[in-house]
Order: structure tokens, then C-alpha cells, then sequence
């Protein structure tokens, strides 16, 4: 059922104009970095994660970035106070209400139309093309509710966990059965309908229960990634991460190539 080809479905919609970017989170496993900041504000590769995050959605052309907030939330304000591409809206959260609840609890922010979704706290470097553009040329609308950015479990550097996804030929996407290995890991961005989130009653829940739901519905794809990928979640992967980039890196830096992960 797993297949490496990714959807081929060329779009003629434009890049999404709006992201949300989720910041909200409390950074448990990179303790004690982030006993005094939050993670999106750890520094990798020359820069604090969440600005590599809002570089690559300004360069893709997004003009708006919606950035939720709980922990430390008052540093995050402070740090994107003087950014102006992309514009800034904060959401903060009283209570964590984590990712599908925080982007239901920003929807008066975000619009209508598809919007990307991405984690304040990852690292990617793009291939050829930008894997923001990508995803936007991938997206059909009239297919798709939801187009996640997959990594290779194989190629993803730092991550030794089981993947998410089985990949259909034309990309449909399949989770795992618990305990089976899969070829793919969501790799923290996504496109996603913003009317999806209305449709759950609940405040607090994952994304993954969105996903479930187009899944069932035959409306979950995937798209490779065809850079590198960094799953930054410990202090000593911030280390491992920094060397491997020969810290500091510039935002466009680009490796047409992923490196595979040490076995």
C-alpha cells in the first residue's frame, strides 16, 4: 500500500495568502531550553526556529502569519513586534487547546481560503523548488481537504520513530495500524480547508482527528519532501542539528539532495 511516488496533480490555484503557525506548545522534551523560553524561540542553525518558519512563508509569498501563543507567550510577542512580512496576528490561549483546537480557536484570523498550517518548531531546507510552492501546485481543492508535506522515515535526520503514513501512487494517504512501521513522517506543514475545524464541536483536539475524519473521507493526501528534513525535539538535537549545518546557515540555503539519518 506505501508507495515513494507523491501526487502529481498539477494545480492552477494560487499559493495560500494566510498561514497558521502554531507556537502554542510547552517544549517538555527540550527541556531545560525551554524553562525560560519557549521552543519556537530555541535557536538552530543561526536563527530561533520560529523565524526559519515565517522566512520560508514570506519567500513563498504568504502575507499574513496567525501565531499562536501559551507558554512564554509574552516573549514570543516580543520577538515578532518589529516583523512586518509576514504580517502578524497573534492568538494567544489561556489554556492549551493543542493544535486542531488552536487553529479552530484562530479561525476569525484566518479567512476562508486554504491556508498553510505549519510547526513553529521544525526545520527544513527546500529542494529545488520550495516545498511551500510545491505543496500550493499539489493542491486540488476539488480532491483534497487536507496535503500533508511528508519525509522519508529513511531520510529524516534526528527522527528514530515508527512514520506516520502509507502513500497511495496518486498520493492518497493511509495512517498506520498500531504497531506497523511507516514510510513516511508528517513533516509539520500542511494545506487544510479552514471550514473543516468548524465542523468539530470540541475545543480542544489534534489534528490528527482532522486528518482521521479526510481520510475516512477519501480527502487526506501527501506530498514528499524532496529536501532535507530536521526533527529538532531535544537539546541534544539542537546540538547534533548545529553541527550538521556548520551553524550559522543563511535562509536560502538550499541541498537538492536529503541526507539520510544516521542508523
Amino acid at each position: 500500500m506505501s508507495a515513494s511516488v507523491a501526487v502529481t496533480v498539477t494545480s492552477v490555484h494560487s499559493v495560500p495568502h494566510t498561514a497558521m503557525v502554531l507556537a502554542a506548545g510547552l517544549g517538555l522534551r527540550m527541556r531545560p531550553l525551554t524553562l525560560t523560553r519557549p521552543k519556537p524561540l530555541v535557536e538552530v542553525g543561526g536563527a530561533p526556529l520560529l523565524d526559519h518558519a515565517l522566512d520560508r512563508l514570506a519567500e513563498s509569498g504568504v502575507e499574513r502569519a496567525v501565531v499562536n501563543t501559551h507558554h512564554l507567550g509574552a516573549m514570543i510577542e516580543s520577538h515578532l513586534a518589529g516583523r512586518s512580512s509576514p504580517a502578524i496576528t497573534l492568538s494567544p490561549e489561556a489554556d492549551l487547546l493543542e493544535t486542531g483546537g488552536g487553529v479552530r480557536h484562530a479561525l476569525p484570523h484566518l479567512g476562508t481560503d486554504p491556508i498553510y498550517v505549519v510547526n513553529a518548531d521544525i526545520l527544513w531546507l527546500d529542494g529545488p523548488i520550495p516545498a511551500l510552492k510545491r505543496l500550493a501546485a499539489t493542491w486540488d481543492p476539488a480532491v483534497m481537504d487536507v496535503l500533508l508535506l511528508l519525509m522519508p522515515t529513511v531520510a529524516a535526520v534526528g527522527y528514530d520513530g515508527p512514520g506516520d503514513y502509507h502513500m497511495e501512487p496518486d498520493g492518497r494517504l493511509h495512517y498506520r495500524a498500531e504497531g506497523e512501521l511507516a514510510p513516511f513522517v508528517f513533516a509539520g506543514v500542511h494545506i487544510v480547508k479552514p471550514e473543516l475545524y468548524q465542523a468539530i464541536a470540541a475545543d480542544r483536539f489534534s489534528n490528527l482527528t482532522l486528518w482521521h475524519q479526510a481520510e475516512e473521507a477519501g480527502r487526506l493526501y501527501g506530498m514528499r519532501h524532496d529536501g532535507v528534513w530536521f526533527h529538532v525535539g531535544t537539546p541534544e538535537a539542537v546540538e547534533e542539528v548545529n553541527t550538521l549545518l556548520g551553524h550559522p546557515i543563511p535562509h536560502d540555503a538550499k541541498l537538492s539532495q536529503p541526507r539520510k539519518a544516521e542508523p
